[in-house]
């Protein structure tokens, strides 16, 4: 059984101050207060620290004992050892880019949303759709064409919503002129959110873009936000692809329905009775709680329009079918500091991180003198769009090394020049040498990539001297991954491996290890009556093996006959048959189970008392044992190589009655 206490997750930290106060040593290491009651709080349960003598003398002794053990790992360079080099390397990474970003940027985009998330804004919009891998000379067309139609609604000579009818992409919202419905923050990229609130109402934004391509969106309503509703329906199926005929009998049907309840009726047995929505039917028709822009308007406006918890809606119409709504609850919007976490990571996950992260970037660039040259870049792109073959064997391949050209500076950084080779070298890592698409869009996205990592790795030294809490979480987890390795060669591993030493072990423990009373035998199951009949003539014979009652039962044509199950049965466990029932070399009389099968016992061996298990019916008990011997004669050893002071005066002053 592997074991880590949570100390195997505590933080390392080397401190210079001049006034740190020494708490105590192990093995003339010293190790100071501060960083004693720096994870001591971080580790207390429910961050409630327990500061009474006993708990912080039985924590000193668990945490003096992980830092002989992080000494001992660091003696052996387990940090050199390539797997843990590589998984510390990954998890740098991943910790970083919670740090790599502009935290007032970040601090006034959760601030924005709030804001916004206070206020709904119905909006319709034309789209031009326009792939963002399409190359530059392919947007031209998109663009001028969301351009023309953007001059001509604001000029007055066409309507939006006609324009909208004849030329979005939008199929979603083309047969009603474009329309969204109202939308608030968080919901859409952070580029059409951006121009729905910035646009006045009545008025029509300038052309902008997102992934999808061109738009532009037209304000036509602001009000309050709602917060959320939780609400239950009854649908009664009704889409588009249906004929008139059969619209007219599902809102037949759903007025019915709707009679039913004002006659009293209880809505969840009609949900049950009649509701076609075959993901709430089961649930009382209940659907989780949203907000404005989860559904399609017309279900919303309803929803939103109940008043008390019970009130129920009138028929209400969608391109689904026939709805009837119940309110079950409101939430109005939660004041800011209540919603702050959940507003950051909505925040962290949402496109408009990406702000921040760039803010922070070219702070970075700036601080360490970035300077491109960008006739130098647009050379290797040249030979990178022109010298990979289109056809062949080697059709859209390249290699780094089969670069002809000056080897350029591409950037430079911090003082050191990075050349086409090294963009190239790159290049080839990030897409295994081969490109399909757009060669000069592909190339400049690989490029913009390589800076920012190149960016991101230098800031990554920096964060460890810039960043305590970044020093403190990538010791933690080197100090962890180390000691996971260290155990296992001394503890968890070596038990498992050590055959000689845990056969050692075993014949020390006096026959420790017993069988409770029971019988050694084998217990059979049969699928019928017959097969149990036929079973019966089989068991006991001369010579008849349990392998070979399975290979006479069990045909081709009856493939399932019958089971069989051997080993030591303890009484005390065994509850198919009473105990008087085994009897050594006998067959029991076949029990019929509830399923119809059968089940029979035949006892080779019966034992009234105590006898010992073997080694190999003992493993797994004696593994967990044998472990923790070796743990702690291991833990004894490290503790008599580093034997522990402590500064008694250190000690009393964090102990608090």
């Amino acid at each position: 059984m592997r074991k880590l206490t949570l100390t195997c997750f505590i933080a390392l930290i080397v401190t210079n101050s001049l006034s740190a106060q020494t708490l105590f040593t192990f093995g003339g290491t010293p190790v100071d207060k501060d960083e004693f009651l720096r994870v001591y709080k971080k580790n207390a349960i429910n961050q409630q620290p327990d500061y009474s003598r006993d708990a912080l003398k039985e924590y000193l002794d668990l945490y003096s004992l992980f830092r002989m053990k992080v000494k001992e790992a660091e003696l052996q360079h387990m940090d050199t050892i390539s797997s843990i080099r590589y998984e510390l390397g990954n998890y740098r990474k991943q910790l970083a880019q919670t740090y790599l970003t502009d935290e007032d940027v970040s601090k006034r985009q959760i601030e924005e949303a709030y804001a916004r998330l206070k206020e709904n804004v119905k909006v319709s919009h034309i789209l031009i759709l326009s792939s963002p891998m399409a190359p530059a000379k392919d947007t031209v067309a998109p663009y001028s064409k969301i351009d023309s139609i953007y001059n001509q609604v604001v000029t007055g000579k066409a309507d939006f919503a006609k324009m909208a009818e004849l030329y979005t992409d939008d199929k979603s919202t083309r047969e009603k002129g474009g329309e969204i419905g109202y939308i608030t923050a968080l919901q859409t990229p952070y580029a059409f959110e951006n121009a729905v609130y910035n646009t006045p109402t009545g008025k029509i934004s300038k052309p902008f873009r997102t992934q999808y391509g061109y738009h532009i969106v037209k304000v036509t309503d602001r009000k309050p936000a709602q917060g959320e509703v939780k609400v239950a329906q009854i649908m009664i199926a009704a889409p588009k692809a249906k004929g008139e005929l059969e619209i007219a009998e599902a809102e037949k049907k759903a007025k019915q329905v709707k009679a039913e309840l004002a006659k009293g009726a209880k809505f969840e047995d009609l949900v049950a009775k009649y509701s076609e929505d075959v993901y709430t039917k089961d649930n009382g028709g209940e659907l989780e709680k949203f907000g404005i822009g989860a559904y399609v308007p017309e279900f919303e406006k309803a929803a939103f329009a109940l008043k008390k918890p019970g009130d129920i809606s009138d028929v209400v119409k969608t391109d689904y079918g026939f709805h009837i709504i119940k309110l079950i609850e409101k939430y109005p919007i939660k004041p800011f500091d209540s919603m702050k976490a959940e507003l950051k990571a909505r925040v962290d996950k949402d496109d408009r991180a990406q702000v921040a992260r760039e803010t922070y970037f070219n702070g970075i660039k700036n601080k360490n003198k970035f300077k491109e040259y960008p006739q130098n870049f647009e050379l290797v792109k040249k030979w990178f769009t022109s010298n990979i073959p289109d056809t062949g064997k080697n059709a859209n391949r390249f290699s780094a090394k089969d670069y002809n050209g000056t080897d350029h500076t591409v950037f430079e950084l911090k003082g050191t020049a990075y050349k086409a080779s090294d963009l190239l070298t790159y290049a080839e890592s990030v897409t295994q040498g081969r490109v399909m698409g757009p060669r000069d869009l592909i190339f400049k996205n690989i490029y913009d990539n390589y800076v920012k990592t190149v960016v991101s790795d230098i800031e990554e030294e920096n964060l460890v001297n810039e960043k305590p809490e970044f020093r403190n979480l990538m010791n933690e987890y080197r100090d962890g991954i180390m000691l996971f390795e260290l155990m296992d060669r001394n503890v968890w591993g070596k038990a498992s491996k050590d055959s000689t030493g845990l056969k050692d072990f075993y014949n020390k423990q006096n026959g420790k290890y017993k069988w409770q009373p029971g019988f050694r035998g084998s217990v059979y199951t049969f699928k019928t009556e017959a097969d149990m009949k036929a079973g019966l003539k089989l068991i006991g014979k001369k010579d008849m093996t349990d392998e070979k009652i399975v290979k006479e039962l069990n045909t081709d044509k009856n493939p399932g006959a019958v089971s069989i199950q051997k080993g030591y049965y303890e009484f005390g466990k065994f509850k198919d048959f009473p105990r008087s029932a085994i009897q050594k070399g006998n067959v029991t009389e076949a029990k019929k189970n509830e399923d119809g099968s059968y089940t029979v016992v035949y006892a080779t061996e019966v034992y009234e008392a105590e006898n010992p298990k073997t080694l190999d019916e003992a493993r797994g008990y004696v593994i967990a044992e044998y472990q923790d011997y070796l743990e702690k004669t291991w833990n004894e050893k490290l503790r008599a190589k580093y034997p522990v002071k402590v500064n008694e005066d250190a000690f009393n002053s964090m102990v608090k009655k």
